[in-house]
């Protein structure tokens, strides 16, 4: 079967779009391969097709946890054998799929980075026959990108088990450099790049200057019909937003990444279904949602980077129908974006003073800690020492990339629980119904429970249950009050390792790499990203598809620069363009010995306007230093 007898067959399509049939047979003349598409440009039909067409299972490494499932089922009901392995899993699905791979009855497998990386995960993958593998949102692997992922720097492991399967490598924006970036890190071989145009003209890009962005934001929202999604930095501005927005009689509801999982979905299927119109949401929102209809997407805080601002503006008009992407302005928001550059990079000598007082904080004394791991209680540290939370965090992640420390901002200890109760006792126990559904679903997931703690799940536990996360989490709580069991709830904690002995600050050696490289980088993009909003004397597409390496840019029209610039009344041609303007609507020649003749003293202006129109081809000159007009 070709490409387009699998695209017919399971998807109903009689056409690939633009980039995608020339990336999916790179993938299968075994090419790696690298497919620049974006948002909403079809990335997943592009591994899709050849998963099919490839005779082992392809396995798609991708950040969005909570939705493998729903991309599963996706396949699923297209007639695709797929599968996801995570850790929220419950362990009766894992080995259910575990033997649904090594049975031959899954083409395509999606994973966690994080999974990838742990022991023994590899050796599993490779008794398996893998025919492709696939890198979704590869920006995140590169050390110029935006959205730093440290697990992705290790996926080069996939190259060295499988040096036979080529790797495709998608993202939906990323700059030159990130793409060589990705290349180099993924130890890919002289990889084809495919790159559609980042221009969605469908889209109108604005921005809306204001000091009063409440304001602006519910003039904009009243204004406009059809779903919205509206951007901010803080977890706690999307609950006042949303807040606001409900009392002026908006539909609206909030998300961020701190929310329970299942008030997460519930939110995000609300909005999707349309039931509610406006979610005010940080970035955690959006990466992965297939919504066709979002009309509107607002940024109220000004991203970091045009690569943030691309990705989540490119959430709006997804069906190719009119939509807009509102960035609201303040002046000191020109202030803001410097501060946060140099919030990520504090001078050399007090990251060393943060290394030692850390040391300090653990009691690790001089010459001691190689290879020992300590939970960092960091509020406790930054109190003590005076340290403001985001100084602090960007220092500890320097020393993490200069390879002196790992620093974990949410290591987990795992939950667990043991039976504390006799066992004939704990068989004749009269429980409520709910917690005798929670007991049941343990019972099913977890042996050796009477003997010792174990490691338990609270979310695999819910999945089994039928129940929300909040009421299994209340539910043990109960148990463990009445003597029943004991349960020690996860704990989320930062964590220190130390690769090395403690030295003294002043031989830390903080590598070029890991902060004047990251720093050059790091201001160039938030010189874009303040020169898009601010400037205006260009137009805002341009600019931005300029940066991400389209050199065929051009104005849009539709942006409010392009907007503001057709009403402007076109300015009347200068004394000297009206006379020359005037001898050419009598004669289609001027002979250069006849300028100072029929212009007199303005003869030297004339010659040199003539030249200069030359130049710009609205009229030639020939040999005979004679001027013609330039057909049209």
């Amino acid at each position: 079967m070709t490409p387009a007898d699998i695209l017919s067959r399971h998807w109903g399509y009689d056409s690939f779009r633009e980039c995608q049939l020339e990336i999916i047979e790179s993938v299968l003349d075994g090419r790696d391969t690298i497919g620049l598409l974006p948002t909403g440009g079809g990335k997943s039909i592009t591994f899709q097709v050849p998963a099919m067409m490839l005779p082992g299972i392809t396995v798609v490494v991708t950040p969005l946890i909570s939705l493998m499932k729903d991309q599963v089922d996706n396949l699923r009901r297209v007639g695709i054998k797929a599968c996801c392995l995570n850790s929220m899993m419950p362990r009766q699905e894992l080995r259910r799929n575990l033997d649904a791979l090594h049975s031959g009855h899954v083409k395509i497998l999606y994973v966690a980075p994080e999974k990838i990386i742990r022991p023994g995960f590899l050796a599993t993958l490779a008794s398996l026959d893998v025919s492709l593998i696939v890198i979704d949102e590869a920006h995140c692997i590169s050390q110029w990108g935006y959205d730093f992922r440290p697990s992705y720097l290790r996926l080069d492991l996939l190259r060295n088990a499988f040096p036979g399967a080529p790797m495709l490598a998608l993202t939906a924006s990323a700059t030159p450099a990130v793409v060589a970036d990705i290349a180099d890190k993924l130890a890919m071989k002289a990889p084809a790049v495919f790159s559609r145009s980042f221009s969605r003209s469908n889209i109108s890009y604005l921005v809306r200057y204001t000091d009063d962005k409440n304001s602006q934001l519910f003039h904009i929202l009243t204004h406009t019909t059809g779903s919205a999604i509206v951007y901010t930095r803080s977890r706690r501005r999307t609950a006042q937003l949303a807040a606001e927005l409900q009392r002026v009689g908006l539909s609206a509801d909030f998300y961020h990444a701190g929310l329970m999982p299942r008030e997460k979905e519930s939110r995000q299927d609300a909005w999707m279904e349309g039931r509610t119109r406006i979610i005010v949401a940080t970035n955690a929102f959006g990466m992965g949602i297939d919504k066709p209809d979002v009309r509107l997407v607002v940024h109220y805080d000004v991203p970091p980077s045009l690569e943030d601002y691309y990705q989540e503006a490119g959430r709006a008009g997804r069906d190719g129908l009119p939509s807009y992407a509102v960035l609201l302005a303040a002046p000191t928001d020109k202030s803001v974006l410097k501060r946060r550059v140099t919030d990520e990079y504090p001078p050399r000598q007090l990251i060393r003073q943060i290394y030692d007082h850390a040391c300090v904080f653990l009691d690790l004394s001089m010459g001691h800690g190689h290879d020992q791991f300590f939970e960092f209680n960091f509020s406790d540290f930054c109190q003590r020492y005076g340290y403001h939370p985001r100084i602090a965090s960007a220092a500890l992640t320097i020393l993490n990339r200069s390879g002196l420390i790992e620093y974990s901002e949410n290591y987990g200890s795992r939950s667990r629980i043991i039976i504390t109760a006799k066992r004939e006792d704990f068989y004749s126990m009269r429980l409520s119904r709910e917690a005798e559904t929670v007991v049941r679903a343990i019972m099913r997931l977890y042996t050796g429970i009477f003997a010792d703690y174990v490691n338990i799940s609270e979310e695999a536990i819910a999945y089994t249950a039928a129940l929300p996360r909040e009421d299994v989490y209340q539910v043990l709580l109960q148990l463990s009050r009445s003597g029943v069991i004991s349960y020690i709830p996860r704990r989320d904690t930062p964590a220190l390792y130390f690769h090395y002995d403690r030295e003294e600050p002043r031989h830390i050696i903080i590598p070029r790499e890991a902060y004047e490289v990251r720093l050059a980088r790091a201001t160039e993009r938030m010189e874009a990203m303040r020169d898009y909003a601010f400037r205006t004397d260009r137009c805002r597409v341009e600019a931005m598809l300029r940066y991400f390496g389209d050199p065929t840019a051009a104005p849009c029209g539709t942006c409010d620069i392009c907007r503001e610039a057709a009403r402007r009344p076109a300015a009347d041609p200068s004394p000297i363009d009206a006379e020359i303007a005037a001898h050419f609507e009598h004669s289609d020649t001027l002979a250069l010995a006849d300028v100072t003749r029929i212009f007199h003293k303005n003869s030297g202006a004339v010659i040199d306007r003539l030249r200069a129109m030359a130049e710009e081809g609205t009229i030639q000159i020939s040999s005979e230093n004679t001027f013609k007009k330039t057909l049209k």
